[in-house]
């Protein structure tokens, strides 16, 4: 007896309920993401101040750019220049503290909360709260330092270019330090415990597991945590503007602050969204390219 041939079902139940779940963060991903990105394509292209009559002007906004902007590629090697700094000094220590917490030292319940804290503050108060510290006048770090006879002076930290990206660099070390340690905290933690018995029995020292066990097993967690890290140093934005705004001069301007300026006629600028809009799109390539780079040299580490 031939069976009668069953209905195919596009939606189960199963793949239906899936479909409803993410439906909400993928129409916000597609509202707040793609959207904008044809928003400011669409206007790169045009001369607008976000009032007047759109004017189109071509390739113009590029050619300024490349031709007639030295300050928007001063802005972005000043971010390139901070967020190498920065992560020089941010993920190493970030997996120092991390391993020293994984041990489970008395008292590491506390430092993990301190550490982390100031992953919960707003990145523009603590730009605030490191520009009134680092102030010349009265500020916390020239008053400790003068009180205990290292300098005769107070010293003016944001008067001089390199002092400032100082400043900037140990901000961005202390709000950013602790999803960090959280991140090499997990992955060391998923580490079987097996390896570093068979290790000890070995007679491995310290320093040997550590490279031989403990960095290859967190290798992919590390890549992740290094690559958010770039992309998120690159893209500092409220950060400078609460503490230096581009100050002395304009010499400690980040490629973000910089578009912003621009796009919203902040600090006395004039609006003009259309080239705003060029310097987004050409720092968006930018930072394709860096990502691009940073995984086909990672992948080809991994391989080796």
């Amino acid at each position: 007896m031939v069976q009668p041939k069953k209905k195919k079902i596009f939606f189960k139940s199963d793949t239906a309920q899936a479909v409803m779940m993410i439906s909400p963060m993928l129409v916000g991903f597609i509202v707040f993401t793609y959207l904008p990105i044809l928003y400011i394509i669409r206007y790169c292209v045009y001369n607008y101040d976000g009032y007047n009559k759109l004017t189109f002007i071509g390739l113009d906004n590029f050619v300024r750019i490349f031709m007639r902007d030295p300050a928007y590629w001063e802005s972005l090697l000043n971010t390139v220049v901070l967020s190498s700094g920065k992560l020089i000094i941010e993920i190493p220590l970030a997996l120092l503290f991390a391993v020293l917490l994984n041990k489970g030292l008395k008292g590491s319940g506390f430092f993990r909360v301190m550490l982390f804290l100031p992953t919960i503050i707003s990145t523009a108060i603590i730009g605030l709260i490191f520009s009134l510290m680092f102030s010349a006048y009265r500020g916390v770090i020239n008053t400790m330092l003068t009180d205990i006879g290292l300098i005769a002076a107070p010293i003016d930290w944001f008067g001089s270019k390199w002092s400032a990206m100082a400043v900037l660099g140990m901000a961005s070390i202390w709000c950013y330090l602790g999803i960090n340690i959280i991140f090499f905290l997990m992955a060391l933690q998923s580490v079987p415990a097996e390896l570093y018995e068979c290790a000890k029995l070995d007679g491995a020292s310290a320093s040997r597991t550590f490279f031989s066990i403990t960095i290859p097993m967190i290798g992919p967690i590390f890549r992740i945590v290094l690559l958010n890290a770039i992309i998120g140093s690159l893209k500092v934005n409220d950060l400078v503007l609460a503490s230096t705004n581009g100050q002395p001069g304009g010499r400690t301007e980040v490629v973000m602050t910089y578009v912003f300026k621009y796009f919203f006629g902040y600090s006395g600028r004039r609006v003009e969204v259309g080239y705003a809009s060029a310097m987004a799109v050409v720092t968006g390539v930018f930072l394709g390219i860096i990502t691009l780079i940073y995984l086909k040299s990672s992948n080809k580490m991994t391989a080796e």
